[in-house]
């Protein structure tokens, strides 16, 4: 038999009950419920229920000017001039751990910010 090619049942899609690699026999896998979807009263498929958006606003593009500053600005300077808030008179280890501090802190505050302005007048 290795030379003649598959057999007429395999060829068929394995129509005497053979099961499938996921071990869902080949007979009840091709069965299905006709492709009925539950659409409950009232329902309308055209209705939208979230609002059209608008943009960014004010909150948004806060929060990409504090994420440029957190990701681009503070690094370079870190990189650039290490020993910057050093000629100011802190120590170079407590510039070194508060420069990273500040925008951990622009971030969480700029991002509670947002989404309370985001969320205001939303009640449950």
């Amino acid at each position: 038999m290795s030379g003649r090619g598959p057999r007429k049942d395999e060829a068929s899609g394995g129509s005497s009950g053979a099961k499938r690699p996921d071990g869902v026999s080949a007979s009840s896998a091709e069965q299905t419920d006709g492709g009925y979807v539950h659409r409950p009263e009232g329902y309308d498929a055209d209705e939208r229920s979230e609002p059209e958006p608008t943009g960014f606003g004010r909150a948004g593009w806060a929060l990409v000017a504090v994420v440029v500053l957190s990701f681009l600005v503070i690094p370079g300077v870190i990189y650039l001039f290490p020993g910057a808030l050093s000629e100011l008179g802190l120590p170079f280890l407590v510039a070194m751990l508060v420069l990273p501090m500040v925008p951990a802190l622009l971030l969480g505050l700029t991002a509670v910010w947002s989404m309370t302005g985001a969320t205001r007048g939303r009640r449950r």
